[in-house]
């Protein structure tokens, strides 16, 4: 299509939908822009470094400019420059000599070339950002794409995986599969090669059951760290907020993550986006224009009110979306339903999420996003899990989301480490976090999975590194290691780094059971960090953002500490599952039922008695047996449940410890199911009679199952669901 193609059969077309949407013989585009006096639709040729035709939109309904284009389709190349006053001190900064992006664009092409011809100012001038600068920037610019959707599904329904029984396994796209070893070349860093059979199978028989793919959206690297010649691994600075990276794909078409998504739930296995709403790669004042600025400035950034020039950065990136105007509100919305209804993902992470509710007088619970999505009936049926924290005023809200919502827990994380490491008086912190943290989620009706818990992620050491640095390691960052978190929390066991010491070297992989144990064995919703389960490291790196190479890359050659570490966690997530005890749907109280003469939950000594004030507080105390009697009525009705009892055993001292074994009931026995001191799984364990003790072994997680006489269901759904890995150890 060129330069013959009829302009004159230009048609009003309509305000709705936003974006460049395909209906068969043409083409509808529509953009808001409250402030524009005219825009331009400018079109380009298949490399999309020609411009072979500009119109202007004809029509402007409800602040929407919209026209109709027949006769074109998927795979034009397009963009858009909006007419409009550049009067920075009134915030707006149109400047129709730059080519700006679609925010509803579908697809890209091309990548974002850097260049002082894509800032609105001439870079240099006494006048900074006041100044005008008329230079062409399409030659630098990425170009939007019109998309088929089209695509013929084979399930119709999203998983819909219920809260108690999810676990999260947080991964990224291209650093999962850059070296897996039967992910074929061409597709090693791709949506394609995430669906593949091997990488799939693997993930499934982990046993998780979400896989959380950190951003997929369209990002851009950032000139600074292509100057040192690093760029955006992470992906958390989103531009295109309907479109995959082009990065992520084997072949430019979206149909390949459809594919994706469609073979993970066919092997039963969610997908959960990672999503970036708060901010944009545009930056504050000195920023380039290359998309929302150009589009409407003063209608998209949050301003400062008495001086609109400048940006309020509570994200600390430079700008801030502003979710209090309808139109930009409608855009994440917009957004989050296609990817929820046309890509078909089940939930979303929300990065600062603090940010979303944030309403002009700060964080708002009853905000307008937050209002949104309760209401909704797309986005209300989907996981909606907050990253609850921001860097502005009143920013830290764990907690404080309103139902319907599931929260990343770093009290969690901060206890469990602190516990582990060997911190002091963290015994009655610990017990809160074990049991869902009802202290901060046990409102409004909210349930156990609101907390989700994890002691790693993405952003920080992995769970190799946590036992093996004690300091961070980032020099390969080239900011002399000023970046990433000081306060890890973690422990070396004895050495900086790799060493030959073979204590060392068991101790550490003893204290990556006793955190996996905890995390698993905790009631909430669990997530783990991708490789965590095989001891994968950053070489001590807390802070790979920028790490697009083998730092960053799963090593697939996990050696036999891999195997057996990952065999460990299949075990405790078939554990989790085979024991609804371990992850109930209502908060742990620990109170007295005189109806059942029983409590849900009891924190006891080594001698078996409940902790007394003087043991909870005593700084030196680092061990707990928790009880959790599965007979405690599981749900809001007042009858007994018939769940599996179990006794957790949690000593972070370098010294052993005999616990007498609780009683419970009559006719009844314990036995050992998880021992983290051991490393075989296949191990049989001679039943403990109640009142009889048991040695916890220094710095080590055990595991009892209450059995009665002669065996019972219980014990036999245990043995049943861990059968297959001690059956996989035994043959090794």
């Amino acid at each position: 299509m060129g330069s013959g193609y009829d302009l004159g059969a230009l048609a009003e077309g309509s305000p709705f939908p936003r974006g460049a949407t395909y209906d068969g013989q043409g083409v509808n585009f529509a953009l808001f822009s409250a402030h524009a006096t005219k825009v331009e639709l400018c079109l380009f040729d298949e490399s999309g470094e020609t411009e072979w035709a500009r119109v202007t939109l004809p029509e402007y309904t409800d602040e929407v400019w919209h026209g109709y284009l027949p006769g074109i389709g998927p795979g034009t190349r397009y963009g858009y420059r909006v007419h409009g006053p550049y009067e920075p001190d009134a915030g707006h900064r149109f400047n129709p000599n730059k080519l700006v992006l679609d925010p509803y664009a579908k697809a890209f092409m091309g990548s974002l070339q850097w260049g002082p011809a894509l800032f609105g100012y001439e870079i240099g001038h006494p006048d900074a950002d006041l100044s005008f600068d008329e230079r062409d920037s399409a030659h630098l610019m990425p170009k939007c794409v019109v998309v088929d959707s089209r695509f013929q599904w084979q399930q119709n329904e999203r998983l819909r995986v219920p809260w108690d029984r999810t676990v999260i396994y947080e991964t990224h796209v291209r650093g999962y599969t850059q070296q897996h070893p039967d992910v074929p070349y061409h597709l090693r860093g791709t949506f394609a090669g995430l669906a593949e059979d091997a990488v799939i199978e693997r993930i499934r028989k982990l046993g998780v059951t979400s896989v959380e793919l950190l951003p997929v959206q369209m990002f851009v690297d950032q000139p600074y760290l292509l100057d040192k010649g690093l760029r955006n691994h992470w992906g958390y600075d989103t531009l295109g907020f309907f479109a995959l990276h082009p990065r992520y794909l084997s072949a430019p078409t979206i149909d390949e993550f459809k594919y994706m998504v469609e073979r993970f739930h066919a092997a039963g296995l969610e997908v959960i986006l990672d999503v970036v709403y708060n901010h944009t790669p545009e930056g504050n004042e000195l920023g380039p224009t290359l998309s929302f600025k150009g589009v409407d400035n003063a209608s998209y950034y949050r301003l400062m009110p008495e001086q609109p020039r400048y940006y309020i950065n509570d994200t600390g990136t430079g700008n801030t979306l502003n979710l209090s105007h309808p139109r930009v509100l409608q855009t994440v919305t917009d957004s989050l339903r296609y990817w929820a209804t046309e890509m078909r993902v089940d939930g979303f992470r929300f990065d600062l999420a603090t940010i979303l509710a944030r309403e002009p007088h700060g964080y708002d619970e009853g905000g307008g996003f937050l209002d949104s999505c309760r209401q909704d009936p797309v986005l209300s049926s989907v996981k909606l899990i907050a990253e609850p924290w921001d860097c502005g005023p009143g920013g830290y809200q764990v907690g404080g989301f309103p139902p319907g919502w599931a929260e990343w827990n770093d009290t969690f994380r901060d206890t469990v480490r602190a516990f582990w490491k060997g911190d002091e008086g963290q015994l009655p912190d610990l017990a809160r976090r074990l049991t869902a943290s009802g202290d901060k989620f046990d409102r409004r009706g909210r349930r156990p999975w609101a907390s989700v818990n994890f002691i790693t992620a993405h952003d920080g050491f992995t769970l190799h590194d946590l036992v093996s640095y004690n300091d961070k390691h980032n020099e390969a960052n080239g900011e002399e290691n000023r970046d990433g978190h000081a306060d890890n929390r973690s422990w070396n066991c004895g050495a900086e780094g790799p060493t030959h010491d073979a204590d060392i070297l068991a101790l550490r992989e003893q204290q990556k059971r006793n955190l996996l144990a905890t995390l698993l064995l905790a009631q909430g919703t669990p997530m783990l960090l991708a490789g965590d389960e095989c001891g994968r490291t950053q070489g001590g790196n807390n802070n790979a953002y920028c790490q697009d190479n083998k730092t960053s890359w799963f090593d697939w050659d996990i050696g036999e500490d891999g195997v057996r570490l990952t065999r460990f966690v299949q075990r405790l997530l078939a554990l989790r599952q085979a024991l609804p005890v371990l992850r109930r749907n209502r908060f742990l109280t620990g109170e007295w039922r005189e109806a059942f003469e029983l409590r849900d939950c009891a924190w006891l000594d080594e001698q078996g008695n409940d902790l007394t004030e003087e043991q909870w507080h005593d700084p030196g105390r680092r061990w707990i047996g928790m009880l959790l009697d599965g007979r405690a009525p599981s749900s809001g009705i007042d009858r007994p449940s018939d769940d599996a009892t179990v006794f957790v055993v949690f000593n972070a001292s370098h010294e052993e410890i005999d616990f007498v074994m609780p009683h419970v009931s009559e006719a009844q026995s314990w036995e050992l199911v998880i021992d983290t001191a051991q490393t075989a799984t296949s191990e049989e364990h001679a039943a403990l009679a109640a009142g009889q003790t048991h040695r916890s072994e220094a710095r080590s997680v055990q595991l009892h199952i209450l059995v009665t006489d002669g065996g019972d269901i219980h014990a036999r759904t245990v043995k049943e669901a861990l059968a297959p890995f001690v059956e996989e150890r035994a043959s090794d």
